[in-house]
């Protein structure tokens, strides 16, 4: 009977989380120890003076997944939380009096593609064609796979179609197939700059992000994305899940190839078989004996890491005229930038960055008369991170934001928080404080990432960012949902 098995899972982000309620519903005994004084990972929530920020994700991109996700239990996203579409979906900042709403209807996004480059609303609906079917086998066939080797993708339909799927081009050349006018080759390319590697290193594959964006459409769950996190306790809870929060997990002791006993600041844990949801590489490498690890220090520093990033939390005792709820300012030159994160990795000369202002779609995060700010700066991971060099990053974000938008909001700043690499590493024992994961380049693709399985230990998986199918919220849901089945495969 499986309710005799007792399942640990190290972490309660995302992928502990969906890992947790898929196996308690197999009637698993199901325990997960959380660090942290809250579950969700980097999807935490801070409050201070009325104020709600979501300290990591703020893109509810891919709602398939969800729905999918919750339909393995009968249920659906709006048993738990209402989610609206956001129209337009973001705007895009190029400089003063110089924008783009990204509309959430096709017809207006075709006009507004003809409008800035005449012709280019039929190069688009070839480009989401392509991206649409790169989505379909992507998330149909590619990306439940949990990537143990390469003859899982020995099939010739798949050869066929990964070739039809563009591994082998660049997203950089792909986008300029089709498009010549600079800003909607900056549109078509930004969601690319979280996978971890510059257009010109990025599949063409992941148009399917455009995709998603464009497509599928940018929503917002009422109350933040936070809620998503409640959502999936409630459900684990109600499938008798234990969530034990402010149990950090210190060492994990091995005998004769399995895992006898898991050693926590609250006490010693024993199961019979573990899922390690938290950083990989810190459970590898710092909570395993050497001969228990699947890789070396050399192989862990020699990965491409997604980026990190410098984030600010701001209330406002007044209102911010004239901004969406998402604000993309790429008023800087988006290949510097993204070449100072990936490829000579330093703080950046003149950084893009990012402005959520939650208030502007939930009266719930502010209070009455105050705005909700996030700002967002993407940087190289394992830099050196202090006070000054945020406060000098933090000055360069208000002076562009003044300068672009009008407004200046220093005097009405009620709140702050910031929040570096220092923060991830110390908060999650994130491998050189990044903040999304492994880079999605083709050389850490599928099964060439870190491996699910632990190789030397037969009760053991990995799951989440650092592995199968990679960075994001969906993906680590999706990584759930694949570890728990191969956590059912092996128990058989």
């Amino acid at each position: 009977m499986n309710g005799d098995k007792h399942i640990i899972i190290i972490g309660a982000g995302f992928a502990g989380l969906s890992a947790a309620c898929v196996l308690a519903k197999a009637g698993f005994k199901v325990t997960v120890l959380e660090k942290n004084n809250q579950p969700g990972g980097r999807a935490r929530v801070w409050e201070q003076d009325g104020f709600k920020f979501d300290m990591g994700p703020s893109w509810y991109w891919m709602p398939d997944v969800f729905e999918n996700f919750f339909a393995l239990f009968g249920k659906k996203p709006a048993d738990y939380y209402k989610l609206e579409r956001l129209d337009p979906g973001y705007r895009i900042y190029y400089g003063p009096n110089n924008m783009m709403d990204i509309p959430a209807g096709m017809d207006d996004l075709e006009a507004l593609f003809e409008q800035i480059e005449q012709g280019s609303s039929a190069g688009l609906k070839e480009f989401l064609k392509q991206a649409a079917y790169k989505y379909k086998v992507g998330m149909g066939e590619y990306v439940f796979r949990p990537s143990h080797s390469i003859t899982e993708f020995i099939d010739f339909n798949l050869i066929k179609k990964s070739l039809s799927m563009q591994l082998l081009s660049s997203m950089s050349k792909h986008v300029r197939r089709y498009f010549k006018n600079p800003k909607l080759i900056k549109l078509l390319e930004f969601p690319v700059l979280f996978l971890g590697a510059t257009p010109q290193d990025t599949p063409a594959m992941y148009s399917m992000m455009n995709y998603a964006d464009l497509v599928l459409g940018t929503w917002y769950p009422q109350g933040g994305m936070n809620e998503i996190v409640k959502a999936m306790v409630s459900l684990a809870k109600e499938l008798g899940v234990d969530i034990k929060l402010n149990t950090e997990v210190t060492k994990i002791d091995i005998k004769e190839q399995l895992i006898s006993n898991i050693v926590t600041n609250k006490g010693i844990f024993q199961a019979d078989f573990v899922i390690s949801g938290a950083d990989y590489e810190h459970i590898d490498q710092h909570l395993l004996d050497k001969k228990h690890q699947n890789y070396t220090e050399k192989y862990w520093n020699s990965r491409t890491m997604s980026p990190s990033s410098l984030l600010f939390y701001i209330g406002t005792n007044k209102k911010v005229e004239g901004i969406k709820h998402h604000n993309l300012f790429f008023d800087e030159d988006f290949e510097l930038h993204a070449q100072e994160i990936y490829t000579t990795p330093q703080w950046p000369t003149s950084p893009l960055f990012y402005v959520s202002c939650t208030s502007k779609t939930d009266k719930s995060v502010a209070p009455e008369g105050g705005e909700n700010l996030f700002f967002l700066m993407p940087i190289a991971p394992g830099l050196h991170d202090d006070e000054s060099i945020r406060e000098k990053y933090f000055d360069l974000m208000l002076n562009r934001f003044k300068h672009i938008t009008g407004q200046d909001i220093r005097d009405s700043i009620v709140v702050k928080r910031s929040y570096a690499l220092n923060d991830f590493k110390t908060d999650y024992h994130s491998f050189k404080g990044n903040a999304y994961g492994l880079a999605n380049t083709l050389a850490q693709t599928a099964f060439f990432k870190p491996a699910m399985r632990a190789r030397h230990i037969k009760n053991m998986l990995y799951t989440g960012q650092l592995t199968v199918p990679g960075p994001g919220v969906p993906p680590a849901i999706i990584s759930g949902q694949i570890v728990a089945q191969e956590a059912m495969r092996s128990m058989k």
